[in-house]
C-alpha cells in the first residue's frame, strides 16, 4: 500500500473533525474515580513496550497523585506509530496527548489537527525560553506557532573503541579524512574500521541530510519545494557510500542491516572499530558486555573546510490534539513531563538528553561523554527539512541509498550519477506526493 504523507491527508483530517463535532474520541471528557481523565499515546523509547510501561506508570501516579488527573497509557511500537497517528488524524478518534517523532513535526502541522502552542499555551506550560532552542527549532513549521514541543533529546556521536585506537598509535578524528583515514587503518581480516545501519532507511536519510548540510546543501527550498539533486547532496552521499565502497571500511554485509542495533552490536563485540550512533547507544553496547570506559565518542565529522554539522537534531515531542475536551489538563500533563524533576527521572531511563536550558544529563555519569553530546546537540545540530514533505524525503531518500548499498555489497558500483539519477526520482516521488 502507498504510503501517504501528512499534509495529504490535510483537508480529510479538517472534514473528519467537523464531522465528529470536535469530538475528543478516546480523549474526550471523562471520569475515573471522581477526577479528570486523559488519555496518552507514548512512543517507545525503551527496551521494549512493557519497560516503558514500568517507567512511565511511576510517573503518571506521581502526575494523578499532585493533579488528580488519570492519565489512560498506551505505549506505540515506532513501526505502527505513524499509521495510528494517521488513522486519528483522519477520524477525528484520537488521545489528549500524544509523542511524534520531532522530523514529524512539520508534516503533522500541515494536517490542521493539532492545537498550537501559542503564548498562552507555552504560559500553561512554563514558557517557551525553558526549553533549548535548538529543541524547540524542531516544533513546526518556521513563522507559525508550533504545534509539539521537545520531550526528549538524541544526537548523533561517533563512538571509537579505545584499545584498538591505541593499539593503531590512532587518536579520535576530527575531520572525515581523519576518521577515513583511521578506519583503513583498523581494518583488517574479519573486523572493519566502521559498521553502518546501511539497510535502514531512516539511518541513511538522517547520513544523506547531515552529509549534505557539510556540503552547505538542502534538500527543500524556501518554499519547500524539493531540491534533491544539488551537488552538495549527491556529493555528501557518494562521500556516505563509498565507506563501502571505495574505502571499502565497512563490510558488505551491513548492507542488511535494517537498525542500528545490529551495527552498534558489531561494535561493542570487536568486529568494527567505530559506529556512528545516537546517545541511547550505551546500554545496547552495555548489553553486549562492553564496559563504558571501553570506548569514547567524538562528534561525527566533517570534510575539512566543511561545515561543523555533525548530527541531525533527533528526539521525541510532545502533541495536543485540537478536538481534546481536556485541553488545560493536557496542558497540565505536558508542564509535568518537561519539568525538570521528571525530565531527570525519565532521561536516566530512556538514555536521552534534556531538552530544557541548563539542565545536566542523567543518561550516563559520565561527565565528559554528557559534555560531549550536549555540545553536539546543542551547538552542531541542524533541524532535518521543516516542511510537509519530510516523510516523503526520509522514505524516498532513504530507500533509495538502501539500494545502493545494495548494490556495492552485491559486487556493483554506484557512481555520482547513479545517485542524482535516484535522486531525481525521489524528488518526483515527493513532488506527485504533494
Amino acid at each position: 500500500m502507498k504510503r501517504r504523507t501528512f499534509a495529504a491527508v490535510a483537508a480529510i483530517a479538517a472534514l473528519a473533525i467537523t464531522a465528529t463535532g470536535c469530538s475528543g474520541g478516546t480523549g474526550s471528557e471523562s471520569t475515573d474515580a471522581g477526577g479528570k481523565s486523559i488519555t496518552y499515546w507514548a512512543s517507545n523509547q525503551g527496551t521494549s513496550v512493557d519497560n516503558d510501561k514500568e517507567v512511565l506508570t511511576p510517573q503518571l501516579k506521581k502526575f494523578e497523585d499532585e493533579t488528580g488527573i488519570k492519565v489512560n497509557l498506551e505505549v506505540i511500537g515506532w513501526n505502527d506509530l505513524q499509521t495510528r497517528i494517521q488513522t486519528a488524524v483522519t477520524s477525528g478518534q484520537a488521545p489528549d496527548v500524544l509523542n511524534i517523532g520531532n522530523t514529524w513535526a512539520a508534516s503533522l502541522q500541515s494536517t490542521g489537527a493539532f492545537l498550537p502552542f501559542d503564548d498562552a499555551a507555552f504560559t500553561a506550560i512554563g514558557g517557551k525560553d525553558k526549553f533549548v532552542k535548538t529543541a524547540m527549532d524542531t516544533g513546526g513549521m518556521p513563522g507559525q506557532d508550533p504545534t509539539s514541543v521537545p520531550l526528549y533529546g538524541l544526537s548523533y556521536g561517533l563512538y571509537y573503541n579505545k584499545a584498538m585506537f591505541k593499539d593503531a598509535g590512532l587518536t579520535p578524528p576530527t575531520s572525515w579524512e581523519e576518521m577515513v583515514a583511521a578506519a583503513k587503518k583498523l581494518t583488517t581480516g574479519d573486523v572493519h574500521g566502521m559498521t553502518l545501519a546501511a539497510g535502514s532507511y531512516t539511518e541513511n536519510s538522517h547520513f544523506a541530510f547531515i552529509n549534505a548540510a557539510q556540503n552547505d546543501a538542502e534538500f527543500f527550498d524556501a518554499d519547500g519545494k524539493p531540491t534533491f539533486t544539488q551537488d552538495g547532496i549527491v556529493d555528501g552521499i557518494a562521500r556516505y557510500v563509498d565507506l563501502m565502497q571505495a574505502d571499502k571500511v565497512v563490510d558488505a554485509g551491513n548492507a542488511q542491516y535494517d537498525n542500528g542495533t545490529q551495527a552498534i552490536n558489531d561494535f561493542a563485540n570487536g568486529k568494527a572499530a567505530m559506529v556512528i550512533s545516537q546517545n541511547n547507544a550505551n546500554s545496547s553496547i552495555a548489553s553486549q558486555g562492553m564496559k563504558d570506559d571501553a570506548f569514547g565518542v567524538v562528534a561525527f565529522p566533517a570534510p575539512e573546510g566543511g561545515k561543523d554539522i555533525a548530527t541531525m537534531v533527533a528526539g521525541i515531542n510532545m502533541s495536543i490534539f485540537k478536538n481534546t475536551k481536556n485541553k488545560d489538563s493536557a496542558l497540565e500533563f505536558v508542564k509535568f513531563m518537561t519539568s525538570e524533576a521528571t525530565q531527570a527521572e525519565l532521561g536516566k531511563s530512556f538514555a536521552t538528553l534534556p531538552v530544557l536550558t541548563g539542565v545536566t544529563p542523567t543518561f550516563t555519569t559520565d561527565t565528559e561523554l554528557a559534555k560531549t553530546f550536549s555540545d553536539i546537540y546543542e551547538n552542531r545540530s541542524k533541524p532535518l527539512p521543516l516542511v510537509p514533505g519530510e516523510d516523503q524525503f526520509e522514505s524516498t531518500v532513504g530507500k533509495a541509498m538502501n539500494q545502493m548499498f545494495a548494490t556495492v555489497a552485491s559486487g556493483g558500483t554506484v557512481s555520482k550519477d547513479d545517485i542524482k539519477k535516484a535522486l531525481e526520482t525521489a524528488q518526483q516521488a515527493v513532488e506527485a506526493a504533494g
